[in-house]
């Protein structure tokens, strides 16, 4: 639960996402932890990892029932299946994992079929700058998360091998959505020419929105979630405002949060 002074996690501002099971190690590998936990309250648990449903274990969520017609706000499903795939991927990949090969891993994740199976275009990898870059590949085979494919094929036939994203909730058709949000996740404005790791952290903040502001996200998930550091992450924000990304981010000392504001077109209007 996401009460101040739970002995698991920092608290953090909510819970969100579908609740998974979770397996944490504690006292330096003498003990561990196997509870229901939802997405937001995993990221911000250190040591876990997303345990996958088995066929002999938990039944598949049934089909979420469609919305009410003229009730879809645009982007808010998105962000959600975004932030439960990032939540995902920073339990399942190795924490040395590049920011490249999770923005890649991100899209091979909310486009692959129920059999992990997934077709990326020649034309999208080239719009993400890693057309031809085989050594993204290498990375995310060798963590043993993707078999190695063919990149030099068009689309590129991409086979994941983690049993966890055959689980994903149903919906292929919103989670492909999310995967073309995920290349420009609005609000956020940044040029696709942006390094990986600009682009990254704009993906995870963005994926963190909600109608509430100034906005928030945990320190801990915000590292786990892009794999940097306290100084890197601090130093990326700090360059997300100097690319008007962002107008300002502080650290919240009490509830060890991030707290951020996105650039909105009055704050870009001069007087």
């Amino acid at each position: 639960m996401p009460a101040q002074g739970c002995s698991w996690h920092p608290r953090h501002r909510r819970c969100a996402g579908p609740v998974l099971l979770a397996l944490t190690q504690g006292r330096a590998g003498r003990a561990w932890r196997l509870a229901d936990t939802c997405a937001a309250c995993a990221a911000a648990t250190s040591h876990t990892a997303i345990v996958p449903d088995s066929p002999l274990g938990r039944p598949r969520s049934p089909v979420p029932p469609a919305p009410a017609r003229g009730t879809h706000r645009p982007g808010v499903e998105e962000r959600l299946r975004v932030r439960e795939t990032l939540t995902y991927l920073a339990a399942a990949l190795p924490q040395f994992t590049s920011p490249a090969a999770r923005m890649l891993a991100v899209q091979c994740a909310l486009r692959a079929d129920t059999r992990g199976r997934a077709l990326l275009p020649a034309g999208l990898l080239r719009g993400m700058r890693l057309h031809g870059r085989t050594e993204i590949w290498e990375e995310l085979a060798c963590g043993v998360w993707l078999q190695h494919p063919d990149v030099r094929s068009a689309p590129v036939d991409v086979q994941l091998l983690d049993a966890t994203v055959l689980d994903q909730i149903p919906g292929r058709r919103t989670r492909c959505c999310a995967a073309h949000w995920a290349l420009r996740p609005t609000p956020l404005h940044l040029p696709t020419t942006s390094p990986p790791a600009m682009r990254l952290i704009t993906l995870i903040l963005a994926a963190h929105i909600t109608d509430l502001a100034p906005h928030t996200v945990d320190t801990e998930a915000l590292t786990r979630l892009s794999g940097h550091s306290r100084q890197q992450t601090a130093e990326l924000l700090d360059r997300l405002i100097a690319v008007r990304v962002l107008t300002a981010w502080r650290q919240h000392q009490d509830t060890d949060e991030v707290l951020w504001e996105p650039i909105t077109p009055q704050t870009t209007t001069r007087p």
